[in-house]
């Protein structure tokens, strides 16, 4: 039988664009954008017209700011999707190669990321598993400086969009993927793990942070509830508008209150 036609609908890097400006995206602002390409519908020029789309924006002023992370830089003693027996642990430790901003891709986080990443003229900052890439008038500003032990907290770019007034834009991405949440996990008591990954001297071990992103798409269900969002639909995605700000207080307010209610109830259970 023949495939069917697609039933969009059909999106340009005009209509994108257009759609964005119509929601509220301001020319030379700073978006943290979290996106899925296969929401939008059909996309005529594919990842690269959305990225045309969303420059065209924000104007010659505005800057893009997307995840780009390498959780594949990580120890395989906790790879789980796939694992990998346990022989071959050490091999992959001692031949795993180093984060290379300019080389290393990206993971787990879509087409469109990617695609600023490699843009010209974009910038990355140089975390080896929780990189961001920025393509614009702010960029330098925001991915200079990325401590290499602080994954998504007070030295990493999100710090940065906070203090500089970004807004997050889910472009067709649940609250899910929303990294501003993990600004508050660096706010609020949270363990410490131990994390392995390959470094320019060989396989190294630092001390962070634990973060999860379990239970984010309830904490951005009553975030929606309790605070004013900007929402909408580019093409045919669900899109939503927020500061960076509203989304790392409100978050740290409601995670220390269920996360430690988790607590209680586990030490009750024991």
């Amino acid at each position: 039988m023949p495939t069917p036609p697609p039933t969009g609908p059909l999106v340009t890097r005009n209509s994108l664009a257009t759609e964005l400006c119509a929601l509220g995206v301001e020319p030379g602002e700073i978006l943290l954008v979290h996106s899925s390409l296969s929401s939008l519908g059909w996309v005529c020029g594919g990842a690269v017209a959305v990225v045309r789309g969303l420059l065209d924006a924000l104007g010659p002023d505005g800057t893009i700011v997307v995840p780009t992370q390498s959780g594949d830089l990580s120890d395989p003693a906790v790879w789980g999707n796939p694992p990998v027996p346990e022989a071959w642990w050490e091999t992959i430790r001692a031949t795993m190669p180093a984060f290379d901003p300019l080389v290393t891709p990206s993971r787990g986080v879509g087409v469109i990321p990617e695609t600023v990443r490699t843009w010209p003229g974009a910038l990355r900052s140089a975390h080896p598993q929780t990189s961001f890439a920025a393509l614009g008038a702010r960029a330098a500003e925001i991915v200079d400086g990325h401590a290499p032990d602080c994954r998504l907290g007070e030295h990493s770019p999100l710090a940065r969009l906070e203090k500089l007034g970004a807004r997050v834009l889910l472009l067709g991405a649940d609250y899910g993927t929303c990294t501003a949440f993990h600004l508050a996990e660096y706010r609020i008591p949270s363990p410490l793990v131990q994390v392995g990954r390959p470094g320019s001297a060989g396989w190294e071990v630092v001390t962070e942070v634990s973060i999860t992103s379990d239970r984010f798409d309830e904490l951005g269900h009553d975030f929606e509830r309790d605070r004013p969002i900007t929402r909408g639909k580019v093409g045919a995605a669900d899109v939503r508008l927020f500061p960076v700000a509203d989304a790392a207080r409100y978050a740290q307010r409601w995670l220390g209150l269920h996360r430690s209610r988790e607590e209680e109830v586990a030490s009750e259970g024991s």
